[in-house]
């Protein structure tokens, strides 16, 4: 009865298909990037926005990375020490953090403009476009493993965890996901502080 009671998530079902769900939801969503970066985002319900909304919506994800990857540190800070209630609810909420994101990034590129970086240094190119494409690949490669780990999370209680997957996934996540949060936000600053970009109207992937 104490671990029904622990688990945030009663769903029988749900519990015995973790590895269904998770690829359902991992397609769900790169099939939306996609989209969003195709020209097929003219048939999603984006608001179209201006060049000051594109760079305000760029602040507010770059905060809610860094909120995020603040909350995985301390959630890795607290399973270390043995505190699973607090690596919960820190983990957790860098999970919300990241769903925010995702919303408000998909809103920005399928609604806005796309940035392009003005800066002539090859070397300034170079390491732009090569932590930018690091980024990206270990955010494809962080959804599956950060699902998979949460969903079990969220099935099972604390005390169940030890005898699934979840240590070890868990483990995976936290590393290509604070990797993948922490290079987004130098890509960031690297465009908007320190390179320098231009805007163009929104046909296609950002940059």
């Amino acid at each position: 009865m104490s671990d029904q009671m622990d688990r945030l998530v009663d769903s029988p079902w749900l519990r015995n298909n973790v590895t269904r769900v998770t690829w359902v939801l991992t397609v769900v969503a790169y099939v939306l990037v996609l989209a969003t970066f195709s020209p097929a985002y003219k048939y999603l319900p984006y608001v179209r926005i201006t060049q000051a909304q594109t760079n305000l919506l760029g602040t507010v994800v770059v905060i809610l990375n860094a909120v995020s990857l603040s909350f995985l540190l301390l959630g890795y800070y607290w399973i270390r020490r043995g505190n699973v209630r607090r690596h919960r609810a820190s983990m957790l909420t860098a999970f919300v953090g990241i769903l925010a994101f995702l919303l408000i990034y998909l809103e920005k590129v399928g609604g806005g403009y796309i940035k392009t970086i003005t800066s002539t240094s090859a070397a300034v190119r170079l390491s732009y476009f090569a932590l930018l494409g690091i980024h990206e690949f270990l955010s494809i490669v962080a959804v599956p493993v950060v699902l998979y780990a949460v969903l079990l999370g969220l099935t099972h209680a604390p005390a169940e965890l030890p005898g699934t997957s979840h240590p070890r996934y868990g483990r995976i996540a936290v590393a290509t996901w604070v990797a993948s949060l922490a290079l987004g936000i130098l890509v960031y600053f690297i465009l908007n502080v320190y390179a320098g970009y231009s805007f163009a109207a929104h046909h296609g992937p950002p940059i």
